[in-house]
């Protein structure tokens, strides 16, 4: 399907370049009119993040997810620092539908693992953010990208399939925010490996000939950020696009 994505800082709809924080455009605290113009256009699952609770724990945005899912009937599904136990059971909690989890998952597994023991797999996206090499290595990159670990996609993969992994967010970190195009290789690549995942594709999408090829990909997903908040396509036009060609 076609997720639309909106990033989250103290109530305003921003996006950053590259994950940088002093590199961000922001377009307003209408994050409800966005989520309901989604909806009403179609969408059926919204990505949103926590760019304060990402960097800033103490700060998560709990009181504000809790009034927009009060106020939107669609599944959500909200990442961002998630760090403990209890942050996972907070969102659950508000009703949000899928909780990502990233840089804890890498640092964290044997923890990270009995979250998908007590919540359920379907409740658990894995959240992996990659720098492909010359060499195609696969590159993990956690705490907001600032940080490269000697650990690749694949292995993180085969740690949580033992436990029935399920859903996973995969995003090429060289794309994100450019507006010129998925890494289509990637996506082929993961998905012949780990056919019983469902991913979804994040980074790059500036056109609707970007989600068509993605179509071959394998990727079951596609989150959308920049792309829709600059009016380049609605979310009518992505998903036709993505059902129909």
């Amino acid at each position: 399907m076609i997720i639309p994505a909106l990033d989250i800082i103290e109530g305003k709809v921003v996006r950053l370049h590259q994950g940088d924080y002093n590199q961000q455009f922001n377009y307003g605290d209408n994050s409800l009119e966005f989520l309901q113009y989604y909806i009403n256009q179609g969408a059926e699952l919204i990505h949103l993040v926590d760019l304060t609770g990402a960097e800033s724990p103490q700060k998560r945005q709990i009181a504000l997810f809790e009034n927009l899912l009060r106020n939107i009937n669609i599944q959500v599904q909200v990442g961002g620092g998630i760090r403990n136990r209890d942050d996972v059971a907070s969102l659950l909690d508000i009703g949000v539908s899928r909780v990502v989890v990233g840089s804890a998952a890498i640092k964290n597994p044997e923890e990270v693992k009995n979250w998908f023991h007590e919540f359920g797999t379907d409740a658990i996206v894995l959240a992996i953010d990659v720098r492909t090499d010359i060499k195609n290595h696969k590159k993990i990159a956690i705490s907001g990208w600032k940080e490269t670990v000697d650990v690749e996609l694949e292995q993180v993969i085969n740690w949580y399939r033992t436990i029935g992994l399920r859903h996973v967010l995969c995003t090429d970190i060289s794309c994100d925010g450019t507006l010129n195009g998925a890494n289509i290789l990637l996506y082929k690549e993961i998905s012949e490996m780990f056919p019983s995942i469902a991913f979804q594709s994040s980074g790059g999408i500036g056109s609707l000939n970007d989600i068509l090829a993605l179509r071959s990909s394998g990727a079951q997903s596609v989150i959308i950020g920049r792309a829709l908040l600059e009016n380049r396509f609605t979310i009518s036009e992505a998903i036709s696009c993505w059902q129909n060609g």
